[in-house]
């Protein structure tokens, strides 16, 4: 497939979300790009946040993370269900009613200023570190496949992608996301669809055929007993759970559009629907992910160094024009999906709860939208910085480094709300920021010494567990005696 179709695809796709993000952004105000004014209908952001909490991390990296781990990730996505829940049950009616717009304000409530001001800085910490890992992700693809033939070099594709996204969300923010999700799921799970049909084409067999020699293989292999082995069932139901509550539940990015619904009960419902539709949805991911194996098999095809390009390598050398065209489209929906919500969720967090603008300029409108755009502009700045530094030290599949440092940065911020959930203890405010930066370090260690001491046991994604366990003892020691 040329170069020059893909970019056409590139700026056809580009189009189309500038368009909705026009139609979106008209008489946008400061409380349409924090919370979309309270008006967005639940059945809209449950389906966009598909396409969002799939992003380029599972378009891309899940189908070629299936030839090492096989299809052990759908344990997580089980537990992603019960993670659901839990925020449904527990997390969206506090955060109702209370009435928030940044979540990390009921850290204020609960403990003081010291630890409201550290779940901020932690969020803004893992969402920078998240948003730059799915983006490093699709748009190292995209220079590979296309503009490395345009000789452009990576810091400008870096660039360009993060100048679009932060022009079509400057205005409208939350209030356009909810539209453009909508788009960008619809175009994920398509292309997800049409290449299954493709290659089940090119390999002239049956669809049934297809399911019964992926279900036949190792690569369906699911549950593995070995409680050494990283990918022990227990432990990726238990990390899908806690995973889901951190990085949703806890995540100013995706609570964001929650609370952008008109109230508690279509949030719910939303919460409800996402985790009910996210199971066939990421099993078809996985079947995929068999499926390029599958091909690669049948035709002699050589593996790429990267487990993240085996999904790419095949859509543009082998499936003809078609499939080149439907992952393009695809994967260009990720790449907008895994940074613009980040983007605004960013702005919204440093805006509100770092310089507290909602605060001091509560009765000037204009002043706000000015400090905002600022705001904006810099996290996109920093953005691009982050991922042009991983580029430099990227050595494995994106998905594994993505949940490893989720462990060490979503860690304190589940010990902090979980205290503040379970039990009716003070903690002292001012000793809050230092227990946030001990646990990540104890959990390093553990981690990095668990084989040696702990007769051979592997640490994998549970590290977040551990991190979040360490970082509640810590508050629980140091608590104040009254309640």
């Amino acid at each position: 497939m040329s170069p020059e179709l893909i970019f056409g695809s590139f700026l056809i796709y580009t189009f189309i979300i500038f368009s909705i993000s026009w139609f979106t952004s008209r008489k946008a105000d400061n409380q349409s790009f924090f919370i979309g004014n309270h008006k967005s209908p639940w059945f809209v952001v449950a389906y966009g946040m598909i396409g969002a909490s799939l992003s380029g991390v599972t378009f891309i990296s899940i189908p070629g993370w299936v030839g090492d781990t096989g299809f052990s990730y759908f344990i997580i996505v089980l537990g992603y269900v019960v993670g659901y829940a839990v925020i449904s049950t527990v997390l969206l009616p506090m955060y109702y009613k209370l009435n928030l717009t940044s979540i990390y304000t009921y850290l204020g409530i609960r403990f003081g200023n010291f630890s409201y001001k550290t779940g901020a800085v932690y969020f803004l910490i893992s969402r920078i570190i998240g948003a730059s890992f799915r983006m490093f992700l699709v748009v190292s693809v995209l220079q590979v496949f296309v503009f490395d033939y345009f000789k452009i070099p990576f810091w400008v594709t870096v660039t360009i992608f993060m100048g679009l996204i932060q022009l079509y969300t400057l205005k409208g923010g939350i209030k356009t996301i909810i539209w453009t999700d909508t788009l960008q799921t619809t175009f994920m799970l398509g292309a997800v669809i049409a290449t299954i049909v493709i290659i089940v084409n090119h390999m002239d067999i049956r669809m049934i055929d297809a399911i019964s020699g992926v279900w036949n293989s190792t690569l369906s292999e699911t549950i593995i007993i070995d409680i050494n082995s990283k990918q022990n069932f227990i432990k990726l139901f238990l990390s899908g759970v806690f995973i889901t509550i951190v990085m949703t539940g806890l995540d100013q990015d995706m609570m964001q559009k929650n609370l952008s619904c008109s109230n508690l009960k279509d949030a719910q419902k939303n919460m409800t629907t996402l985790s009910l539709i996210l199971i066939p949805v990421n099993l078809i991911f996985l079947f995929l992910g068999a499926l390029l194996f599958l091909y690669s098999g049948h035709f002699n095809i050589a593996s790429p160094l990267s487990s993240d390009h085996v999904f790419p390598d095949i859509a543009f050398n082998y499936l003809g024009t078609a499939a080149g065209i439907v992952f393009i489209i695809g994967l260009i929906s990720a790449a907008y999906s895994s940074a613009d919500s980040a983007l605004t969720s960013l702005t919204t967090s440093f805006s509100i709860d770092i310089l507290e603008l909602d605060k001091k300029h509560a009765d000037d409108e204009k002043l706000l939208k000015k400090k905002r755009y600022i705001v904006h502009v810099a996290m996109s700045i920093i953005i691009i910085f982050v991922i042009l530094l991983f580029k430099i030290i990227n050595n494995q599949a994106v998905i594994a480094q993505l949940f490893t440092f989720a462990g060490y940065t979503y860690g304190p911020l589940l010990g902090l709300y979980a205290f503040g959930l379970l039990t009716k203890f003070k903690a002292h405010d001012k000793l809050v920021p230092v227990i946030a930066i001990i646990a990540p370090v104890l959990s390093y260690f553990i981690s990095h010494y668990s084989t040696i001491y702990l007769k051979g046991y592997e640490i994998g994604f549970e590290l977040l567990i551990i991190n979040g366990a360490l970082a509640f003892i810590g508050l629980y020691l140091t608590r104040k005696k009254t309640t």
